[in-house]
């Protein structure tokens, strides 16, 4: 069957001499792959349409076994991004995130519209961190290992102040932070920011001013919850860990 599918590239493979696998990532169908035949050749119109990061109209033969890409229609190329190495950096680490976590043909077109946003957002704007973190937390919450941010894990108390756990996997209350002795602490605008990234679309974010200690620690609570949840490396984050040595 032929299916029009808008879709982003999110990584490509070698397929043979000239051929390229692609790993698409839509609204409609969910992450999938297609064959691009030919796509590795100078001259191929496919070349264009399947460079990471590209927003490209996709005709798809779906069938039994390996999709095939007819042809395809660029609606954005996201130049700027393979431009500038720090946003190709970013870009490549939600690219990668969203490739491992979720399953194929899963469908869910808010999260799409979010990682849509969040490439434009990294592409238009020069402060990354923001939108990666709200990107992060609603595709955990996708994958099925999101941190409870809006009450005390354990009595199930929204009074504030609250420390998150790592270990417990998400917020505990001042009663109940004993259960958790490494606990970190958090400002009550810091929880309730965390929980903000968790719940609210991008769009309806303007600007946050936030002190650049704060970002950083939030960043940490969220790189540390993944590597104890996540359960998938991720190679593309290291090469964000030495950037961040040099901020």
């Amino acid at each position: 069957m032929l299916e029009q599918i808008d879709g982003i590239v999110l990584k490509t493979k070698d397929y043979g001499e000239t051929h390229k696998l692609v790993t698409i990532y839509s609204g409609k169908f969910g992450k999938f792959q297609a064959l691009a035949k030919g796509a590795k050749k100078p001259k191929s119109r496919m070349a264009a349409v399947t460079q990471p990061f590209v927003f490209t109209r996709f005709f798809v033969y779906l069938g039994s076994g390996l999709s095939t890409i007819q042809q395809g229609e660029l609606l954005n190329s996201h130049r700027t991004i393979r431009e500038d190495f720090i946003k190709t950096a970013y870009c490549s680490y939600i690219a990668e995130l969203t490739d491992k976590l979720l399953e194929n043909k899963s469908t869910d077109p808010f999260l799409f519209e979010q990682f849509q946003q969040t490439l434009q957002w990294i592409e238009e704007k020069d402060q990354a961190e923001i939108p990666i973190m709200m990107y992060e937390l609603k595709l955990y919450k996708k994958a099925g290992f999101a941190p409870v941010l809006n009450q005390c894990l354990n009595c199930e108390g929204r009074q504030h102040p609250f420390v998150f756990s790592v270990v417990e996997g998400g917020f505990l209350c001042i009663r109940c932070r004993h259960i958790d002795p490494e606990a970190i602490e958090l400002s009550q605008k810091l929880a309730k920011l965390l929980y903000l990234f968790s719940e609210v679309e991008l769009e309806r974010i303007g600007t946050i001013q936030m002190k650049p200690e704060n970002v950083k620690m939030l960043q940490a609570i969220l790189k540390a919850y993944y590597d104890r949840y996540g359960g998938y490396y991720i190679k593309s984050r290291k090469f964000l860990d030495q950037l961040d040595l040099f901020k």
